[in-house]
């Protein structure tokens, strides 16, 4: 029973799609150079320091689609849901690593 049980999790575990699949990186990567580091770097004195404290407030994809959707506000930059897919697939790739 219990291995049945986990048979199926795992099989449905692995049938989840990777977080921000949507999303493209390298467009990211560029959104992010163009509007947000240099707030980061205002605050923190570094641009990466917000990504790498041991404190840092993101620690599940829900979280950082919120973060990022709380930037877009913050700075006006007016992203599309498709834009702010792409800053968080370029931040899960460099930083935080979430898997499905």
């Amino acid at each position: 029973m219990v291995a049945a049980t986990f048979g199926a999790v795992t099989a449905a575990l692995a049938q989840q799609p990777a977080p921000f699949a949507n999303g493209d990186p390298a467009q990211g990567q560029a959104l992010v150079d163009k509007d947000c580091n240099d707030c980061h770097v205002r605050q923190f004195g570094d641009r990466d320091r917000i990504y790498t404290r041991a404190d840092r407030r993101v620690k599940t994809v829900e979280q950082l689609r919120a973060q990022v959707a709380f930037c877009n506000t913050q700075l006006a930059t007016g992203y599309f849901p498709e834009e702010e897919e792409h800053i968080a697939a370029w931040l899960n790739q460099r930083y935080y690593r979430f898997n499905p």
